[in-house]
């Protein structure tokens, strides 16, 4: 199972990477972006739940390393670069990159803190609502901006900032989902110990 989940991460990564290189995100409405993110989103969570040896795999990965993958908003800093240059709007790139930047720092300590299994869940839990709430306002910022000025997000539909919509942020939504179910799951095993 492991093989075959590399090779369709690796063909769905370079799928992202040609859509971003060839412009395509550009050439539909800017709301088939976020359907793209919706739709990916949703696929992750569909075959989670469904595809009982994906299932199996992923809950055979330590929970720390889900957690980890959250390290990857440390994009948050090119957000803010990108708005000090002009390119990105403030209303998104602040929040966004402040929230993506405090998200993933917030990882360090829930992953590698000295803390007994009991206090790693809390921590996970509250930083996984954190991170989900972060993300989900993002989104919705992203929503707004598209329905009075969809040129202001142009740089997400071309190389690098097009792999957020089209890869990164449907693992990261998918991941904080998968993230509650094994945290709950985990805590409720803890429990009845």
């Amino acid at each position: 199972m492991a093989l075959l989940a590399r090779l369709v991460f690796w063909v769905w990564f370079g799928a992202a990477v040609f859509a971003g290189q060839s412009l395509l995100l550009q050439r539909i409405h800017p709301f088939g972006v976020q359907g793209i993110v919706l739709g990916l989103t949703g696929l992750l969570v569909l075959v989670y739940f469904r595809v009982a040896a994906v299932r199996s795999w992923i809950d055979a990965l330590p929970l720390r390393s889900l957690v980890l993958l959250h390290l990857t908003r440390f994009v948050g800093v090119y957000f803010l670069v990108l708005h000090q240059r002009g390119e990105l709007p403030r209303e998104l790139a602040v929040p966004a990159g402040i929230g993506d930047i405090a998200v993933a720092t917030m990882v360090l300590p829930v992953v590698f803190a000295p803390l007994d299994a009991i206090a790693r869940l809390r921590a996970i839990t509250i930083w996984n609502v954190v991170g989900l709430v972060d993300i989900l306002l993002v989104i919705a910022t992203i929503t707004r901006i598209n329905l009075t000025d969809p040129v202001q997000l142009r740089p997400f539909t071309q190389l690098p900032l097009s792999l957020l919509p089209t890869f990164l942020v449907p693992i990261i939504v998918a991941s904080h989902i998968v993230i509650h179910i094994r945290a709950s799951r985990e805590r409720a095993l803890a429990a009845a110990e």
